[in-house]
């Protein structure tokens, strides 16, 4: 693999762990300061969770995840030289995990098993976030009180479903994340 850089586990039992980053158009690995706020975030729940990383890129959220004892990871991503980077860098690290090499909506239309974590940090220019909620929700991706990380450009105006409340967010630089919480979308069920 010809990679252009480098990122690293900020923690968990891979921390300081390199991943190699290919050279790909509008890829833009969600920095170390954003994935060590998340995770300290995510610290109570992690533990065990099945965690589904869309839109994966170089999978470092999963990758993260994984590290800090999460119980397994799912990887989507539809660029094939990610996806082979991203095997690579598993199998480097002796990280089990599936990679799916698919468009991310067109595989959630598929249904599954529900996740306890989603990372979900589509390519900016694609402008995904509606579709692919509608589609964890429709396809029961997501456990009754799963957590759902977004990141989105700063400004960015959508909609997401009503139930998933907002627990956190934060901003850096012209990167916007935030971390929500799905709730029944019945209180009564």
């Amino acid at each position: 693999m010809n990679g252009s850089g480098r990122i690293r586990v900020v923690g968990g039992n891979l921390r300081n762990s390199q991943l190699e980053v290919p050279d790909m158009p509008g890829l833009r690995p969600t920095s170390d300061r954003v994935r060590e706020t998340l995770f300290n975030w995510l610290q109570p729940v992690i533990g065990g969770a099945r965690c589904l990383d869309l839109y994966a890129g170089t999978g470092a959220l999963g990758i993260e995840a994984l590290s800090r004892g999460a119980g397994m990871a799912t990887f989507v991503e539809r660029e094939p030289k990610l996806a082979e980077a991203l095997k690579a860098n598993l199998a480097r690290l002796k990280v089990e995990a599936r990679v799916v090499a698919d468009d991310a909506v067109r595989w959630l239309k598929g249904g599954g098993k529900p996740f306890d974590v989603v990372f979900m940090d589509p390519p900016f220019a694609a402008d995904a976030w509606e579709e692919a909620a509608r589609w964890l929700e429709e396809g029961g991706w997501l456990a009754a009180d799963a957590w759902i990380y977004v990141e989105s450009p700063r400004g960015a105006a959508f909609a997401l479903p009503a139930h998933w409340l907002p627990h956190r967010q934060g901003q850096a630089g012209e990167v916007a994340y935030a971390l929500y919480r799905r709730t029944p979308a019945d209180p009564l069920s």
